[in-house]
């Protein structure tokens, strides 16, 4: 059993969070809300989601599991107005989700969750830099650096953040002190990061006033923030890319 109500841009921002790394996700369904955790295709980045009961203005629900598209979600939240509601219902018998929003009612066809990629492993990192800050200043560094090449080291420099990227000729760095920063825990920390995943992972995380990216030597980085106004979390890992000598 499972039966919903939430503000249509909530829902739709989530989905769009988990959808710049995967087309399909497995969806566990609980008393407490919905958790997510998936890997991309290649293997280089990871994807944890969740979203609590609380952040719904109507939320019922038995344990489950449901498979779902998530293109075509964000295909229907894409004609919701920014006030609406969408209004949602399981059928486990047929397997399809009804839709209501604006209107307008979706009966949804869901994917067999034995045929999505399984859940994967989030590994337990503890890395020894941590720096929070804005999401439009993140943005703002990554574009800077698509413009000149195809990858981005993130580090940690004294009492300073830095994102720093170099071409054949050009290079462009951007350093952000302690004071211009939400928060910084110094470590040592320096990684190189494919700016494909970067920029993905950036246009969720440029909504937020406040994201934490975690960092350490070649390690992956973690970047998180909140989202439902606190009620749920996006949480994403990236490998790096190990520099040559």
């Amino acid at each position: 059993m499972f039966k919903a109500t939430i503000d249509a841009d909530t829902l739709k921002s989530s989905i769009e969070a988990l959808s710049v790394l995967v087309d399909e996700a497995r969806f566990k369904i609980s008393p407490e809300g919905f958790t997510v955790r998936a890997v991309d295709p290649a293997n280089v980045a990871m994807v944890s989601f969740e979203l609590g009961s609380n952040a719904f203005e109507e939320f019922a629900a038995d344990d489950s599991e449901i498979g779902m598209d998530l293109s075509k979600i964000s295909d229907i939240f894409g004609v919701a107005g920014r006030d609406d509601k969408v209004s949602m219902e399981l059928d486990e018998m047929s397997q399809k989700m009804s839709l209501h929003v604006g209107g307008l009612s979706y009966t949804l066809a869901l994917l067999d969750p034995s045929t999505v990629r399984a859940e994967p492993r989030i590994p337990q990192l503890e890395l020894p830099a941590e720096v929070v800050l804005n999401g439009k200043d993140l943005q703002r560094a990554v574009k800077a650096a698509e413009k000149i090449s195809d990858h981005m080291l993130l580090g940690v420099e004294g009492d300073a953040f830095y994102m720093e990227a170099e071409g054949d000729t050009d290079r462009v760095r951007l350093d952000i002190p302690r004071d211009q920063l939400i928060d910084l825990k110094s470590g040592e920390a320096r990684s190189l990061f494919s700016l494909d995943y970067l920029s993905d992972i950036v246009k969720p995380a440029s909504k937020s006033n406040e994201v934490t990216v975690e960092l350490g030597k070649d390690f992956p980085v973690k970047i998180g923030f909140t989202i439902a106004g606190g009620e749920g979390r996006i949480g994403y890992l990236l490998a790096p890319r190990i520099e040559s000598d």
